[in-house]
């Protein structure tokens, strides 16, 4: 599978590349890509929700009326979950959203979300570059060299770089991450992936 390499001005260099079929090339598995998405989701959750039940409610236990006589349901407590103000019946509690997934799994996931994007056109392949300070202009300026600035794009590099992570960071659709953090939900997320020339042996290495 070639694909041409372009510097960061978006200018064609006259290199191409092969991507690892193994990697880029695979069947794609939806439900092992469903799997670890949701995984990724329910990890992002913090679970700390909850809502008080009648036990937890402050008020008084006095009954509130007699038991028989007065035609209607008996009722004991004012904190009971059919009056006003009482507490929910079976509310949220704290809890755990986190899952285990196998080391397998998750890279079929990773090289069938891979093989999805280079079955679309949306991987571009890009020479090493860096930026001498944070500045979101020369970022933008980068995006645009590949008229990608208005699509959700997830710049792949080898390392953690923190003037280009600090560039992209107040632009919505932009994000920029090292090889080592990639992940399927990120993948999908992205409308195109630029991936720097280094990192391609790093994902190789990873997901092989």
């Amino acid at each position: 599978m070639e694909f041409k390499i372009f510097d960061k001005t978006g200018k064609e260099t006259g290199e191409t590349i092969n991507l690892s079929e193994a990697i880029f090339g695979i069947e794609p598995n939806d439900h092992a890509i469903y799997l670890d998405v949701k995984q990724y989701q329910a990890n992002q959750r913090q679970g700390t929700h909850k809502a008080k039940e009648r036990a937890e409610i402050a008020g008084s236990t006095r009954k509130i009326k007699r038991q028989k006589g007065t035609g209607t349901a008996r009722a004991g407590s004012l904190k009971s979950p059919v009056f006003r103000g009482g507490g929910r019946i079976f509310g949220p509690r704290p809890r755990d959203y986190h899952f285990k997934l196998n080391k397998k799994l998750k890279r079929l996931a990773r090289k069938s979300a891979l093989s999805y994007k280079a079955r679309e056109a949306s991987i571009t392949i890009v020479d090493d570059f860096v930026l001498d300070t944070p500045r979101t202009k020369e970022y933008i300026s980068f995006l645009e060299g590949f008229a990608l600035n208005t699509k959700k794009t997830l710049l792949i590099t080898n390392q953690n770089d923190s003037n280009l992570y600090l560039s992209s960071r107040n632009l919505q659709k932009a994000r920029v991450l090292p090889s080592s953090e990639l992940s399927t939900f990120e993948i999908l997320h992205a409308d195109q992936l630029i991936i720097t020339k280094s990192s391609l042996s790093t994902i190789e290495t990873l997901l092989q």
